[in-house]
C-alpha cells in the first residue's frame, strides 16, 4: 500500500519538475478558481498557500520514506575508570 503512495508522490514530483513555475502557478490559480474563489482577495491567497503547503508536505513525506535518509543520532558513552 505505501509503495503505491510513494510511487504516486514520486510521479507527481517528477511531473512537477516538468512544469515551469509559471505553469504551476497558473494551474494552482485555475484550481482555486474552480473552487469558487476570485482573484485578489484573502480567500484566494489562502487557497494558493494551502496548495503550496500540501505540495511541500508531499515532498517531505516522500523523502521521509527513504530508510537511509535519517538523521544520525549521537549519544556519547562516558566510561569512567574503575577505582582501585
Amino acid at each position: 500500500m505505501w509503495q503505491k503512495t510513494v510511487m504516486a508522490v514520486a510521479l507527481a514530483a517528477a511531473c512537477a519538475g516538468c512544469m515551469s513555475a509559471e505553469d504551476r502557478r497558473a494551474a494552482d490559480e485555475a484550481k482555486c478558481r474552480s473552487y469558487g474563489f476570485t482573484k485578489k482577495n484573502d480567500a484566494f491567497a489562502e487557497c494558493l498557500q494551502r496548495i503550496d503547503l500540501d505540495r511541500r508536505a508531499e515532498l517531505r513525506s516522500a523523502s521521509a520514506s527513504d530508510p537511509w535518509d535519517r538523521p544520525i543520532l549521537y549519544r556519547p558513552i562516558i566510561i569512567r575508570p574503575q577505582p582501585k
